[in-house]
């Protein structure tokens, strides 16, 4: 059966209602790169389940599902506290702050975590934002 993403099949976006993912800090992450090469899956969404541990991954350039990412700056790791299901163009906040949207996902360290990729304006990493751990995170 063919992905429903890769086909073209939604015009519109299917998620009529979902919850917000809530999560915390468990490691805040130093470190930019010019050249990272990330390769975001064609999909715009993906479920996390509680209690697995992703990476939130910023970048300044405009990109979408199936795009190469380069200039990144690390955010950190979180530990998602309900499971539930994130998109492509979600707000992602840590405690309160809007750090940006969602620009995609990248399986790298599949299965063991997500590089879910944010776009943003500002490409500072999470030690330069001052974050700490158990900072709460919210995606939706």
């Amino acid at each position: 059966m063919a992905d429903p993403y890769k086909t073209g099949m939604f015009k519109t976006n299917p998620y009529a209602k979902k919850k917000a993912l809530k999560g915390n800090l468990v490691v805040v992450l130093d470190g930019k790169y010019e050249e990272r090469g990330l390769q975001l899956i064609p999909q715009p969404s993906r479920c996390l389940v509680a209690d697995e541990v992703h990476e939130l991954i910023l970048t300044d350039e405009a990109k979408k599902p199936g795009d190469v990412v380069n200039k990144i700056a690390y955010i950190g790791f979180f530990v998602v506290r309900e499971s539930t299901v994130i998109t492509v163009g979600d707000e992602v906040k840590i405690n309160g702050q809007v750090i940006g949207n969602i620009a995609g996902f990248d399986e790298t360290h599949m299965p063991n975590h997500y590089n879910i990729v944010i776009y943003g304006e500002e490409r500072t990493s999470g030690n330069e934002r001052n974050l700490d751990l158990d900072d709460e995170v919210v995606i939706g």
